[in-house]
């Protein structure tokens, strides 16, 4: 019998051992317990407005009085995680976790009754939540429970399961809602992204495909032609495909026993392909701990479901020495992947990954490199994430930084927040790298903190570096319900123009050359004389040059245009013009803004970032002093943060990052004169 071209044996043998591990360990898969693992294990139930990190550091300092940032790496097995789960939802319950609220005067069950269409049970989670000053003991399912005073403790459940409470039955009626069912065809004429949801929100799927909700919530699955069941109740059903499409929605109500077909195909908002432009997402996880995990098939479905033209499937580890879809870069490094075609181009790349220097990604590398993380499990930070780049570089990849920074910066503060204590994945170690040239980009997109990225990028080319402008979302395919995680991929992109053939190799010289945009929905377009992103204008003092920036989409609020003074133009949606006096080297970017977005899936809104078209004056780039000089800053403070948190086994694996920042100093230093 062939091989499978989507599954082939190593493959296979892979997704085999991750259901084993899910299954023996659940969510997590047996992973070290982080906080950011700890995160992934709770993030079914705090997705979006429930605050994980918030509900940690207050269990933690009711335990260590004063503890901060550090102290949760080391405290955090101590966590009990059901009782920080009870502490963010502040007495809400969710469509997958009902309460059942111990109290002084009894017991009562509290849920989101979810809609059923036969007998069969359903299965979900029940919080035991108590109030109680005594421990009291639970029985579910015939398991007893026991519960500390003022406890809670998270327990799979099926509808059926008995609860016994003081020697009493608990009534679980509450759970669900028998209503009867019909069905229904979706059809678009293309593989799109659809929604189908109740008047409670809760969604209904085809057979067979994840359950997953995005950032929204919204339950969402892809296809064309699809079939499934749904309840003979108000529905509705949306479609859409990816940022450049709008959304299409009806309403209906079907009769018991009903099939119906529907029809229904979403508005084109933009066409970047037939301008030569091609969106990317160079950060997605086929497989990354999870409640399902991935198979390559699933990754076609959504790539082409979101008309996703560059999909990178990066393979990574997550808090030790297990580097997940390792097999599959191995089997495909190199090639195209089997369900590429002349718009849709997918690869296997790497999520090189270290928590206190920061994680790059690599895309079109030729080979699978000899290393993918360091820092992990208490080994050492035996070297620069420089080497990692200068191999990956030899491969063939295009490299960048990925979810860089998570605290808030404004355009006037110093680099100190940026370089926050402990191992929190902030790309700190990118000041260096740019400098030094052996990196091409930061996802100045990402699910991270957009704002201080794109200060910490400013400031980088404001002080000589080139760099582009990349998006990573960082989706992973194996979540089903984790906010940004969950939400598709492609749901911030790169565009890099590449004007001929999309292939790896055009798509990664595009970004090389910096002729990106990165954007959560909107079209962005900067041209200056004729120039556009990535280009450099050879400039005499005096000279002046008009600015024209232009704009596509509906959750677009304000236009701005930066150089490395800050914004000299700002306007409504739709096209922004200024001309500009050249009188020292500069650079010129526009940033287009919105508020918080259905067609949005970061937290904070709506926003889109063009590379930097430069205005090279008398031959000279620009250099601004006060952007070389924070970025020294920078380096001074991340080799005081290297002697607390770094990890080293020899002092030569000490002097190889303090060399590396020296060198970068050096060059940063040379700009000032």
């Amino acid at each position: 019998m062939p091989e499978d071209p989507l599954l082939p044996e190593t493959v296979a043998r892979a997704l085999r051992e991750y259901r084993a591990l899910r299954d023996r360990h659940g969510v997590c898969w047996g992973e070290q317990l982080i906080p950011y693992v700890g995160e992934v294990r709770t993030s079914a139930y705090l997705m979006k407005g429930y605050d994980y990190w918030g509900a940690c550091f207050r269990r933690l300092a009711g335990s260590v009085p004063g503890a901060g940032r550090r102290d949760l790496d080391h405290y955090m097995a101590d966590l009990d995680l059901d009782q920080v789960v009870r502490d963010a939802l502040a007495g809400d319950v969710l469509d997958n976790l009902a309460a059942l609220r111990l109290t002084p005067r009894g017991s009562m069950v509290e849920a989101t009754t979810l809609v059923v269409l036969d007998d069969t049970p359903l299965r979900t989670t029940l919080m035991l939540d108590s109030s109680r000053e005594e421990p009291v003991r639970v029985v579910v399912g015939g398991v007893p429970y026991e519960l500390e005073p003022h406890g809670a403790r998270l327990v799979e459940i099926d509808s059926t399961d008995e609860v016994v409470v003081d020697g009493h039955p608990v009534d679980l009626g509450t759970l669900t809602r028998r209503v009867e069912g019909a069905r229904i065809r979706l059809r678009a004429g293309m593989p799109c992204r659809w929604s189908v949801a109740g008047t409670n929100g809760q969604g209904w799927y085809p057979e067979g495909v994840p359950r997953k909700l995005d950032h929204h919530r919204r339950p969402y699955f892809h296809g064309d032609d699809v079939t499934l069941e749904v309840p003979a109740e108000p529905i509705s059903v949306s479609v859409t495909r990816g940022m450049e499409y709008a959304t299409a929605e009806i309403s209906l109500h079907l009769a018991p026993g009903e099939e119906r077909l529907i029809e229904l195909t979403p508005e084109r908002l933009y066409d970047a392909a037939a301008l030569g432009w091609y969106g990317g997402d160079l950060h997605v996880h086929l497989n990354w701990m999870g409640d399902e995990p991935a198979a390559p098939e699933l990754a076609a479905a959504v790539q082409h479901g979101e008309d996703l033209h560059v999909l990178n499937l990066v393979a990574g580890n997550v808090a030790g020495d297990r580097v997940y879809d390792r097999e599959a870069l191995a089997h495909w490094a190199g090639q195209d992947l089997p369900w590429s075609d002349e718009r849709h181009l997918a690869r296997f790349g790497v999520e090189y990954r270290n928590d206190l220097l920061g994680h790059v990604t690599a895309f079109g590398l030729a080979a699978p490199p000899a290393r993918f993380h360091s820092g992990f499990a208490a080994t050492a930070d035996r070297e620069p994430n420089a080497f990692a780049l200068e191999e990956l570089r030899a491969l063939g990849a295009v490299t960048g930084y990925g979810h860089p920074f998570h605290t808030d910066l404004s355009d006037t503060d110093p680099p100190d927040g940026g370089v926050a204590a402990g191992r929190n994945c902030s790309a700190r170690e990118i000041v260096a790298d740019a400098a030094l040239g052996l990196v091409d980009s930061l996802d100045v997109l990402n699910h991270s903190s957009i704002q201080a990225t794109a200060v910490v990028y400013r400031r980088l080319i404001g002080a000589g570096n080139r760099l582009a402008v990349t998006a990573g979302s960082d989706s992973v395919l194996s979540i089903s319900r984790r906010g940004t995680a969950s939400s598709p991929p492609g749901w911030q992109r790169v565009y890099a123009h590449v004007g001929e053939a999309l292939t790896a190799e055009s798509f990664a010289e595009a970004i090389r050359l910096g002729r990106t945009f990165a954007t959560t929905g909107p079209w962005l377009d900067l041209t200056i004389s004729g120039y556009g992103p990535g280009d450099t204008a050879q400039l005499a003092p005096g000279d002046s040059v008009e600015i024209r920036v232009r704009s596509i989409g509906p959750e677009v609020e304000r236009l701005e245009i930066r150089t490395d003074e800050g914004i000299i133009a700002h306007g409504a949606p739709g096209e922004l013009m200024t001309e500009l006096v050249v009188r020292e080297p500069t650079y010129v970017v526009a940033v287009a803004t919105g508020g918080p977005h259905p067609r949005s899936c970061h937290p904070s809104g709506a926003y889109a970032h063009t590379s930097p078209v430069y205005l090279d004056v008398a031959g000279r780039h620009v250099a601004r002093r006060a952007d070389v000089e924070w970025c020294l800053r920078w380096l001074d403070l991340l080799q005081s943060l290297l002697q607390v948190d770094g990890r080293f086994d020899t002092e030569e694996q000490y002097e190889a990052h303090l060399t590396l920042y020296e060198r970068a100093r050096a060059i940063y230093r040379s700009r000032l004169t």
